[in-house]
């Protein structure tokens, strides 16, 4: 078989089908890997037609045969003698001649048949390659701009689009890399045996990666990265023993990673990951001893980190990321001396890092979100080439090294979400090319050193959520590259500077729960970019910057629970990017102003300020919003109908305001409410008909208004409620059976002061999640029996109906907790028979016994005192009785029995805790009450100060004005006040209980006394500093105390000083019932000296008081001590024992005096001491205000470290 017409030739396409086959099978008959070319074989013949099958088999058993006959025949002995000469007649000398003559036909045959081949193979070479490809093309779909090049009556490929070629025309590289190739790669691919590159990276070849690859033994890069290849790795890669480069990534390979293929010494590039490999990493991983990339992120793989990764010691990136690989890391990593990345983010590797690098390479070390224990490796500082560290949410504790500020080509340090605790090194502020320091979520504490306003080139700085105090450094707002600042969650002090809004890179500025004070920067928002501003919870005065807006895409603007003033700026209700609005808590004031572009808006809060005027119309523009929160303003006028447009509203509170007029029918297309309160307004009409078609209501709350029409059975529509207020309307009517549909109703039903009359419906029963009731203040009659069902009742009021019989025996408790609850029933009674424990005489109801015997007397005395009067009085005390009864109102606050800012079931639990406050719960008393402590079920602990007032008519109003004032205010050194209820005659602030007492308690009170040390008393004298001087210059008008002493500084687990009692004075001075008041001025020993000629205080009265305070603080003798000499107080003492010395030894205590003796503290102390005498001059004028008192007391300590949390705190010891 040759190579002319008759033969392989491309330019005759009739011939080509068989000349391929019968390449294949030439090919397939020299002895090269039998196993797989019998496996290529008949896989092969099996995708193909059925008459090709035949052809090919045919021709490859015809041409096998030919050269078997070729290569196995010899020259028969009978064809040799006819063509020897005569003279070789000799039968001996004939056989010799024709076996030599055959031999040497023989050897020349083989030369023959030799060249032949040589020549045929170099010829029709690349023709089989080019074959090959078009065979292969016949399952990967090939664009046409390719495929217009891949012609069959080409002689050779090596000029085809994707195929390079040697010097012999032998195809040794196929790229085809994201050239929009589809199918699949079939396994003709086997037959390319000098193939050296094949690279269809970044295509969209699907179907499995044949097992014939492994044939392509010259192979040096395969790269199939990002197709759609599925199946598992074939394990005849692992026979490619020249391969060093292999990327599968990004396919959706399964299975395990074959064993064999770890084991080639040749592999340099192993990249598998973003597949869904599962297994573990193969241990003859270290048997590659010539790796250096391996990447297989993205995947499932599980298991541990094989030792033998160590033997790896060429390896440069590591990356394990996104697995499920569990255990410790190996020691062994040790060994890889040149490792530059390594990243196992997101897995489960557990215990400490046992290795270390001395000669460290590393450029990315990252452990993120694992369970890693021990503290940071401190040779973490030698790794000079570091950009990136992260060990985010492990369990790292122990302090942030200092030699990590060694790292000056850092660029990222995440190390948040862990337990480290100590302060912020400041040596951080040496890594100037830092660019994200992410230190959040840890137990950080101090303050935040300066050094870092060094890094000029920060972009991202997140320290949320730690124990981070004082004033964060200014300098560093001054960085422009700033993105986003992130500190929220700490106790910052301080004031944002104006060079805030010059920031023309910030997007995200998130202060909440701080102690920020000042004015915001009013030129805040003129940067374009900001996308987020949270400032809730801190001290901020003054008003919203008008522009704060003017970039068009602030997407956040909380501002809540600040001391904001002023009015809301228009351009805010025109910022189409704003999505969430929050004002809640300030002292805002003016009318709404209309909404222009709120397209985008999705929440408003604008709840507990003093806004007035109308609900602008203009609403209706803001389709998408969801919830809309504006109680507790002053608005007024009706509901627009436009709210028929608010069709995503889930929430709507307009609750106490001033609105007036029927509640509109429009409110029916608000058809997804769930949370609907216009409680504590003036609006009419049936409303319950109107909601009764908001089918997805779960609370609704309308008391306190004017609704009439009774209850309609339509509300029982509403199955989905769980909260049910209509108390203090005119409903009027009975109570409707349906109600007991109403089952899912488990946080309260309301119903009270409705002139509702009849019983109590048996249905009613069914409400057995309900945990409050009140039907107090109407006509009921009948008994209580359907509320014996109601076992999770934990409110109950019934008072001043007409209620008769036995209490149920599940509501007895409340004649213990709430006895109050029954009161105006006088044929109620309690059956001793089966509760003789509640028959004790002390209750307000009586036996069921002795009702009878009463009910008795009462007729009697009834009958004798209706004969005295006249028919007309009669009738005017029995008009009287039914306008209290069926007709009661208690909108006017002076009419009310019970106020509350704090929720009742919360005051109830207060009551309960304290056994109705029962002497053995107090801890404390003053000029101003009794303070209790109250240890509720849930565990929580507070204090309760119980106030005695005696109001006259139209005083509430300005007591709860200035007790929702107290309320907003929020210092890290003030108490805060977190509920207060009002009564005639009483009233109630809850705060949070301080573990350690009061500072009374710690310097004269506890016996034997606790140690305080040095840093604890400045701790204390700081603190109680910041909070004096937050009340005289940051609270809008200044707060005098007026009574400041030890007894009102209250101390926390940490020894944090908090003032107590501020703002008390006033409020006791607005409850006197006197025309005039001299008012609460002190106590004897704190107050100035000018108070005993006039009573009019200032703010230098307060100061005065604070330096008997330091004085305190520093001899640890009370303000009129039994030891001083007659007629003298502390600060007398203290002057003339001095006597112009400075041996404050003399004065100071002497446990004090031996811990500061000989250490640059005695100095600190003296200094202090010296601004306690000039805080308690004689004459107001030359005592300082209390912001200078600060600011000397911070001067005193030059290191900042010395500011942070005391190690050292009081140790109460037991006698």
């Amino acid at each position: 078989m040759g190579t002319g017409d008759a033969g392989c030739n491309l330019k005759f396409p009739s011939r080509m089908r068989v000349c391929e086959t019968a390449l294949v099978a030439v090919a397939w008959s020299r002895p090269v890997r039998r196993p797989h070319t019998r496996h290529y074989y008949d896989n092969h013949l099996h995708h193909h037609h059925h008459q090709r099958r035949q052809e090919q088999s045919h021709a490859h058993l015809i041409l096998s045969t030919e050269m078997g006959a070729i290569a196995a025949s010899s020259l028969p002995y009978s064809r040799v003698l006819p063509f020897l000469p005569p003279w070789t007649a000799n039968s001996a000398i004939r056989a010799v001649l024709a076996s030599i003559f055959a031999l040497f036909w023989h050897k020349m045959r083989l030369v023959v048949w030799h060249w032949f081949f040589f020549f045929f193979f170099t010829s029709v070479s690349s023709s089989w390659n080019g074959l090959a490809l078009l065979s292969l093309s016949r399952d990967l779909i090939l664009p046409h701009s390719i495929s217009s090049t891949w012609k069959a009556s080409d002689t050779t490929p090596c000029n085809w689009d994707g195929v390079s070629c040697n010097k012999k025309n032998s195809v040794v590289s196929l790229d085809l890399s994201s050239s929009g190739v589809s199918g699949s790669l079939g396994p003709q691919i086997g037959l390319m045996k000098s193939l050296q590159v094949l690279s269809l990276s970044n295509n969209s070849i699907s179907g499995s990666i044949p097992q014939e690859l492994g044939n392509c033994s010259m192979l040096d890069q395969l790269d199939l990265s990002s197709n759609s290849f599925s199946g598992e790795i074939p394990a005849s890669l692992g026979d490619i023993k020249k391969l060093s480069s292999l990327s599968l990534y990004s396919n959706s390979l399964t299975g395990e990673i074959p064993e064999g293929l770890f084991k080639n010494q040749f592999l340099e590039q192993v990249y598998l990951h973003y597949n869904k490999l599962s297994g573990s990493i193969p241990l003859t991983v270290g048997e590659m001893t010539s790796l250096r990339y391996l990447w297989l992120h993205g995947n499932k793989l599980s298991g541990v980190l094989p030792d033998s990764i160590g033997n790896c010691t060429k390896l440069e990136e590591l990356y394990l990321l996104d697995n499920q690989l569990s255990g410790s890391l190996p020691k062994t990593l040790s060994y890889i001396k040149g490792l530059k990345i390594f990243d196992i983010t997101a897995n489960s590797f557990t215990g400490e890092i046992t290795f270390s690098f001395e000669d460290c390479k590393l450029e990315v070390f990252i452990l993120s979100f694992n369970q890693i224990s021990n503290e940071i490796p401190s040779w973490l500082g030698n790794c000079s080439s570091l950009t990136q560290l992260a060990l985010v949410n492990n369990n790292i504790s122990g302090q942030i090294p200092s030699s990590l500020g060694l790292l000056r080509n850092l660029s990222q340090l995440l190390l948040s979400e862990n337990s480290l605790s100590g302060p912020i090194p400041p040596e951080i502020g040496n890594c100037q090319l830092l660019v994200w320091l992410e230190l959040d979520a840890n137990q950080l504490n101090g303050t935040v050193p300066k050094e870092l306003a060094n890094l000029r080139k920060l972009e991202k700085l997140f320290l949320f959520e730690n124990r981070l105090i004082g004033e964060f450094p200014e300098d560093i707002w001054s960085i422009k590259s700033l993105q986003s600042v992130l500190i929220y969650e700490n106790s910052f002090t301080g004031r944002l500077p104006p060079v805030l809004a010059e920031l023309k890179f910030l997007k995200n500025i998130t202060l909440f729960n701080n102690f920020f004070t000042g004015v915001i920067p009013p030129d805040l928002g003129v940067n374009s970019r900001l996308t987020q501003i949270d400032f809730t919870n801190n001290s901020f005065v003054g008003g919203i910057p008008p522009n704060i807006c003017s970039g068009k895409r602030l997407r956040i603007l909380d501002l809540g629970l600040n001391l904001l003033n002023g009015s809301i700026p228009s351009n805010v209700m025109d910022c189409p990017s704003l999505e969430r609005f929050i004002l809640q808590n300030n002292n805002l004031s003016g009318p709404i102003p209309q909404f222009r572009n709120c397209a985008n808006l999705s929440y408003i809060d604008l709840s507990h300020n003093s806004l007035s005027g109308n609900i602008p119309a203009s609403l209706g523009r803001c389709v998408n919003i969801t919830m809309i929160k504006w109680s507790e303003n002053k608005l007024v006028g009706p509901i627009p109908s436009e709210i028929r447009d608010l069709v995503n509203l889930r929430v709507l509170n307009l609750s106490q305001n001033s609105l007036q007029g029927v509640l509109p029918v429009q409110i029916s297309s608000c058809s997804k409410l769930y949370l609907l309160d216009l409680s504590f307004n003036s609006l009419n009409g049936s409303a319950l008909t109107t909601v009764s078609n908001l089918k997805f209501l779960s609370q609704l709350r309308l008391q306190e208004n004017k609704f009439s029409g009774g209850i309609p059975d339509s509300l029982s529509q509403l199955d989905m409620l769980i909260e049910l207020q209509l108390g203090g309307n005119v409903l009027g009517g009975s109570i409707p059976s349906s109600l007991g549909r109403l089952v899912k109703l488990g946080i309260a039903l309301n119903i009270s002061s409705n002139g509702l009359v009849g019983g109590i419906p048996p249905l009613l029963s069914n409400l057995v999640e309900l945990q409050s009731l009140d039907l107090s203040l109407n006509g009921l009659t009948g008994d209580l029996d359907m509320l014996g069902n109601l076992q999770l009742l934990h409110v109950l009021n019934v008072s001043y109906n007409r209620f008769s019989g036995p209490v149920p025996e599940n509501l007895l408790n409340f004649l213990v907790s709430s006895p109050s609850s029954f009161n105006g029933n006088p044929d109620l009674c309690i059956s001793c028979h089966t509760n003789g424990s509640y028959c004790n005489g002390s209750n307000v109801l009586k036996p069921c016994g002795e009702t009878k015997k009463l009910h008795k007397h009462v007729k009697i005395a009834v009958i004798v005192i209706g004969s005295l009067f006249v028919g007309a009085v009669s009738v005017l005390i029995l008009s009287c009785i039914l306008l209290k009864f069926y007709h009661p109102k208690t909108k006017n606050l002076e009419s009310v029995s019970t106020l509350f800012e704090g929720s009742s079931s919360k005051l109830n639990e207060v009551i309960e805790a304290t056994e109705n406050f029962d002497d053995k719960y107090i801890i404390g008393t003053g000029a101003h009450g009794t303070v209790y402590k109250a240890t509720l079920r849930s565990g929580e602990v507070y204090a309760v100060k119980k106030l005695a007032i005696s109001a006259q008519k139209g005083s509430y109003k300005s007591m709860i004005r200035e007790l929702k004032t107290l309320g907003k205010i929020k210092h890290r050194n003030l108490i805060k006040l977190k509920e207060f209820w009002l009564r005639s005659e009483y009233g109630f602030m809850l705060y949070v209980y301080m573990e350690q007492g009061s500072l009374q308690d710690v310097l004269h009170g506890i016996q034997p006394p606790p140690s305080l040390d040095w840093s604890v008393r400045y701790t204390i004298a700081l603190g109680t500093a910041h909070g004096l001087a937050y009340l005289h210059d940051d609270c809008q008008p200044a707060i005098i105390h007026r009574d400041i002493k030890p007894s009102n500084i209250l101390l926390n687990g940490d020894m944090v000083p908090h003032i107590a009692d501020f703002g008390i004075a006033k409020l006791m001075d607005q409850s006197s019932s006197a025309p005039q008041t001299t008012g609460v001025i002190g106590t004897f020993g704190y107050m100035a000296p000018e108070l005993a000629f006039s009573t009019r205080t200032s703010i230098k009265s307060d100061v005065y008081s604070y330096g008997v305070i330091l004085l305190e603080l520093l001899t640890k003798k009370q303000a009129v001590d039994p030891s001083f000499p007659d007629n003298m107080d502390i600060v007398g003492w203290v002057t003339a024992t001095l006597n112009g010395t400075d041996q404050i030894e003399l004065v100071c205590d002497s446990t004090l005096m031996e811990e500061v003796y000989g250490t640059v503290e005695i100095e600190e102390v003296s200094k202090v001491l010296s601004l306690a005498l000039r805080c308690a001059a004689k004459e107001a004028s030359r005592r300082p205000p209390m912001a200078d008192v600060v600011k000397e007391l911070t001067d005193v300590r030059k290191s900042a470290g010395k500011l942070s949390k005391p190690e050292k705190t009081a140790s109460r010891s037991s006698s």
